[in-house]
């Protein structure tokens, strides 16, 4: 049994910490809300991110994310990419160095435009990291539906922690050392499934999809090249597992934000009506300022941020993709 602290109540992070828990380790979770730590507590439930669906009895839920940290021996954060800075610099003095620090976030952190292992490694340098990414909707992992995912990091008896962990007979973990693109596979994924949602709304068919996947792929692989990531990352569970599951199906809250704007929704309207949060959004505009700032060139990307911050009609950017100069599929 190994005491771990769950930062963020979330679909996924209640999933996960219900997961260990019912693995039989000793599991808290962190809240932002007052009120989904009082609904853990008092009914074992949590019906703001994971409705209908009862949790572990010995699963536990602080408001103090620093208290939650404090008897750890392992953490696992999935908080948002956009809070993630503040939460690891209000946990900082409580983590006991060398108690590591396992990620669940899909996203950019938006100031510094920085991978979570950056910031981590900036705010939390004592604390041995990894990212946990992959084809994995909150709902079917918490129903016990096979799942693969993978754990990578720098150190491989990390990452092998991590496997240990988390797998179950229905949660399998592979491991992997290419940090970099396993995180950046699975936080720009969101960005191309805001795009496939998009496609669907506009009413396309399965053509357009499969150029868009393929293409989008390209263009992930492409920064993660530029970065230093493993092109085979991206032919992995956390690259091509992970997109094809959030362009296709119909868990996905980035496809669905991407239906919405294209039947003329804004970005705002739908934000007001839906508590969880689509990373996809804060992660094109973040991705796109990357890929400026490493000069290389993502046309998916820059699309879905400017229908999302500027208004441009998504039809306007399917007519542009399609028109631009022809190149070789495979280029620098």
């Amino acid at each position: 049994m190994t005491r771990i602290a769950v930062l963020g109540a979330g679909s996924w992070g209640t999933t996960l910490a219900d997961l260990l828990a019912r693995k039989g380790h000793a599991v808290q979770i962190w809240a932002y809300e007052p009120e989904v730590v009082a609904a853990i507590n008092d009914r074992h439930e949590n019906p703001e991110f994971l409705p209908d669906a009862p949790l572990a009895p010995s699963l536990t839920a602080v408001g103090n994310a620093a208290q939650a940290v404090a008897d750890a021996e392992l953490v696992l954060s999935a908080v948002p990419s956009h809070a993630a800075a503040t939460v690891f610099g209000a946990v900082r003095e409580a983590l006991r160095p060398g108690t590591p620090l396992v990620s669940a976030t899909k996203g950019i952190e938006p100031a510094e435009l920085i991978l979570m292992s950056q910031l981590a490694e900036r705010l939390v340098p004592a604390a041995p990291f990894a990212a946990l990414s992959g084809p994995s909707f909150a709902r079917e992992v918490y129903e016990g539906q096979p799942t693969a995912v993978v754990a990578a990091a720098r150190h491989p008896a990390t990452a092998q922690r991590v496997q240990q962990v988390f797998s179950t007979p229905r949660f399998r973990v592979y491991s992997n050392q290419d940090v970099t693109g396993v995180e950046l596979a699975g936080s720009l994924k969101n960005v191309i499934a805001i795009a496939a949602g998009m496609l669907e709304g506009l009413g396309l068919g399965h053509n357009p999809r499969a150029a868009l996947i393929t293409r989008g792929l390209a263009e992930i692989a492409r920064l993660g090249r530029a970065m230093g990531a493993d092109p085979l990352t991206f032919a992995g569970l956390a690259g091509m597992g992970d997109l094809i599951l959030t362009t296709t199906g119909s868990l996905s809250r980035n496809r669905a934000l991407g239906m919405a704007l294209a039947q003329g929704q804004t970005l705002d309207e739908y934000r007001a009506a839906h508590r969880s949060v689509a990373e996809g959004a804060g992660t094109s505009r973040a991705a796109a300022a990357l890929a400026a700032r490493m000069q290389v060139e993502m046309p998916i990307t820059a699309n879905v941020c400017a229908i999302l911050f500027d208004g441009k009609p998504p039809r306007d950017s399917v007519s542009e993709l399609m028109e631009r100069d022809l190149k070789a599929e495979q280029w620098q």
